[in-house]
């Protein structure tokens, strides 16, 4: 039965009624839409004035006159055609496209007919009589439609085409389909716009780049990387100003640490416009890793006359493999490495990581780069900056000091702490930012702020008080004059080695910068000895004191080594320690076993032991006079010269202890500190501990 449809509401454009005729007087589309009786489209017998023969009442339906009438009315639509160009608009943005992308006027031709076939519902129907296509069938049948060479329509097609390096027309490889679904376009909404819209021809590429939001960040924010900076403004400034093609930068760091930002700032230091390509369509969608290449190679033809730069983010889906399945861009390899070696529009990619990338893939961008998470001096500009307003010096510090703190992070918290001040006063948006902060650190999988200074000194502080093989008074003089030194603390836990490291970094008037063995040390391999290099790194850029605790967890001797990262993990802490120039502190409690040569590489190593009794007594003088408790006597003396294996760590952890059971006199925290020395391994020998 034939397909019944009421009659259009309005006539055809002259083009379109061309292009559904020449279809239609084709041999083979010809036999099947006029069939022995009827029509197998009514609709389109009306669209094109044949309504007639459509269950006719006074005559017989006569497919031979029906035929003769259809090479009759090609005849004149195509004399027509001759004098009717295309309409007014199309034509227009045709030829705009032409001039920005340098489209011939065959290419030109078939993108106005697939325009067309996309946005004519009735050509769309007539093609369909056409059935499933190959590739080579659809070349034949644009060549019969716009009546041009099959060998030209097939290059202008083809992979290498203008038409499909510009994503404006690309021909779908695989398998047969309908001709509508064999020729795609730009987008969904193409077809749409470039029917109704006057509109710029970046427009036109909606859904699949779009311009970049303003930055936030200048490029003085970026100062932990002044060195990568002072090539990458030269180089692009250059590729801008020469018009140089392949130009690629490749910046990978955390997520949050600033490096869409960054390419902000870059584009409006060098006046540049920059686009994104889009990772959502207009639906917000995803947009498949495919399709997102397709749009970097659309943007690069579109953009190629503009002061421009271009921006990829969140490049992992395109180029990273897995053991499984092969990653997008080893699926379009030899095409992906045309594109980075011509493209005109200099482009950032953007990724978390570099792993898993193909060397082959690295080695074709210009520079390759980490942009890691801003060091401390810069973290406390960027937490000034958003909330120097909400938080007094000890909370900014303290924030600060966060060594996985992201200014992403900074920005979004200080935004809601800031939108809820007016409602909750300074001092709860305050601690609202920091929980905040605080809260995302861990969802991240790093440590929470502090609640309180974790390098602050007790107010007894006093290196007198450390028994040391070393006179620290003209060590602390000695390296105030060259800031420069690589010590070895080593000794029993609380003699004071990581106290001291904070006394002298006050001293020094130097940022501490604190890695424990649980920062540094990984389940994954090569992460320790990239922790290790970052914390050098880090403490290189701040100008900070850099005390690593805990040293013996990784720097033990390389000759007992069963597992080669035992090895690497110590020849990378030998490799940062020889290139440091600052001051360089690493604490033990073994010093046996430790890696000869890197015993060696340590200015000087010195041991941090327990306290001499005369110390130990006039520490407990001066805890008892802070507390307010009556000076000590002689018993108390007495009591305190048998403590063998007392530190001023044991003083410390019974002053804790005293937040919760009151000290009330000097015999209290004297038999507290028995009770300290009691746990120890040898204390039984001295009948010390709890019964």
């Amino acid at each position: 039965m034939a397909y019944r449809h009421p009659r259009p509401p309005q006539p055809l454009a002259p083009h379109v009624a061309l292009w559904m005729l020449r279809l239609l007087t084709s041999p083979e589309v010809l036999r099947r839409f006029v069939r022995k009786d009827d029509f197998a489209r009514d609709d389109i017998a009306y669209a094109l004035g044949l309504g007639h023969w459509v269950d006719p009442e006074d005559r017989a339906f006569n497919p031979q006159a029906v035929r003769a009438e259809l090479f009759q009315q090609l005849k004149k639509v195509q004399r027509t055609c001759a004098k009717t160009p295309l309409p007014a608009l199309l034509q227009a943005n045709v030829q705009r496209l032409a001039a920005l992308v340098g489209l011939s006027a065959m290419d030109a031709r078939i993108l106005a007919f697939v325009v067309c076939l996309h946005n004519e519902p009735m050509l769309d129907d007539t093609a369909d009589q056409l059935e499933s296509l190959t590739t080579a069938q659809v070349v034949q049948t644009l060549a019969m439609l716009l009546e041009l060479p099959d060998a030209q329509v097939r290059q202008a097609l083809g992979s290498q085409g203008l038409l499909a390096r510009s994503g404006l027309v690309v021909v779908d490889r695989t398998g047969s389909a309908r001709l509508k679904s064999k020729l795609e376009l730009l987008s969904h909404t193409f077809a749409d716009q470039m029917v109704t819209t006057d509109a710029d021809p970046i427009q036109l590429l909606r859904g699949k780049i779009q311009p970049a939001a303003p930055g936030s960040l200048a490029l003085a924010d970026y100062g932990h990387i002044q060195p990568t900076l002072n090539i990458v403004q030269p180089w692009l400034r250059h590729a801008r100003d020469t018009q140089r093609r392949g130009v690629n930068l490749y910046v990978h760091g955390a997520p949050g640490t600033g490096k869409t930002e960054l390419a902000r700032a870059l584009a409006q230091d060098m006046g540049c416009e920059l686009f994104e390509v889009a990772s959502e369509d207009e639906d917000g969608d995803p947009i498949s890793a495919t399709n997102r290449l397709r749009a970097f190679r659309a943007a690069q033809s579109f953009l190629a006359q503009r002061r421009a730069l271009l921006l990829f983010d969140e490049v992992e889906d395109v180029f990273s493999d897995s053991p499984l399945e092969r990653g997008t861009a080893q699926s379009h390899k030899g095409w992906l490495n045309r594109m980075l070696e011509e493209n005109p529009v200099p482009t950032l990619w953007l990724s978390n990581t570099v792993a898993g990338m193909d060397a082959a893939f690295i080695r074709r961008f210009d520079m390759v780069f980490e942009l890691p998470v801003p060091p401390r001096s810069q973290r406390a500009r960027i937490v000034q900056a958003h909330c120097g307003n909400l938080l007094d010096a000890p909370r900014l510090a303290r924030v600060a000091d966060a060594e996985h703190l992201a200014p992403a992070v900074v920005a979004r918290a200080s935004t809601v702490a800031h939108a809820i001040e007016a409602e909750v006063g300074r001092a709860a948006s305050a601690s609202a930012f920091e929980h905040l902060v605080s809260h995302t650190l861990q969802a991240q999988g790093h440590r929470p702020l502090p609640r309180h200074d974790a390098n602050h000194l007790p107010e007894v502080y006093d290196p007198a008080f450390l028994h040391a093989d070393a006179d620290l008074a003209a060590l602390t003089q000695g390296i105030a004059a060259t800031r420069s030194a690589r010590l070895c603390l080593y000794g029993p836990p609380g003699t004071g080695k990581t106290a001291f490291g904070r006394w002298l970094a006050q001293q020094l008037d130097m940022p501490l910068l604190v890695r424990r063995a649980s920062d540094l040390l990984s389940m994954y391999v090569g992460e320790a000895e990239k922790n290790i290099a970052r914390a050098f790194r880090e403490a290189e850029d701040d100008g900070a004191l850099l005390l690593i605790d805990e040293v013996d967890s990784f720097l033990q001797d390389r000759r007992g080594a069963q597992r080669s990262w035992e090895v690497t993990q110590v020849n990378e802490l030998l490799t940062q320690m020889e290139g440091f120039a600052g001051v360089f502190i690493a604490s033990t409690n073994l010093m046996d076993g430790l890696d000869p040569a890197a015993l060696r590489r340590f200015d000087l190593k010195v041991k941090l032991d327990y306290l001499r009794t005369p110390q130990a007594w006039a520490l407990l003088q001066r805890h008892c006079a802070q507390l307010g408790l009556a000076a000590p006597g002689a018993a108390e003396q007495a009591r305190l010269a048998r403590l063998k294996q007392l530190t001023p760590g044991d003083f410390a952890a019974v002053l804790r202890q005293s937040r919760f059971m009151p000290l009330t006199s000097a015999a209290a925290l004297v038999a507290g500190l028995e009770g300290e020395c009691g746990l120890k391994h040898d204390g039984a020998r001295h009948g010390i501990g709890f019964v």
